[in-house]
């Protein structure tokens, strides 16, 4: 890995989207996280400036472009200048609530008709 570079559980951490170093490598076993667009199959991938993260957090994903590598995991605020977000007027959920066609009622057989 080159200077300009950095592993990608590590930079999780580092961005403060995992508590945890070793909760970031699990988040990355998943197989849930892309780096421009493909999906990261292992913890040691390298990431760099200009790279897109597609990370899932809670009941939403978040699109990310890094701006900046960081040196260490510091204060929120220094972590969130590393990074651009870039879905942020349109957050897509994963586990939305009820919506139009979640509240339809399920194809099935008809009812209230007179068997033949």
């Amino acid at each position: 890995m080159s200077a300009e570079t950095i592993r990608l559980d590590k930079l999780l951490w580092f961005l403060r989207l995992a508590k945890t170093r070793a909760l970031a490598q699990e988040r990355v076993a998943t197989g849930h996280i892309r780096i421009n667009g493909r999906r990261a199959e292992r913890s040691a991938h390298a990431v760099g400036v200009g790279d897109v993260l597609t990370v899932p957090l809670g009941a939403r994903v978040a699109v990310l472009r890094v701006e900046a590598i960081p040196a260490r995991r510091g204060p929120a605020s220094e972590a969130q200048a590393c990074y651009r977000v870039l879905d942020a007027s349109a957050e897509v959920a994963i586990a939305p609530g009820e919506t139009a066609l979640s509240a339809a009622p399920a194809p099935g057989p008809e009812t209230g008709k007179a068997s033949p």
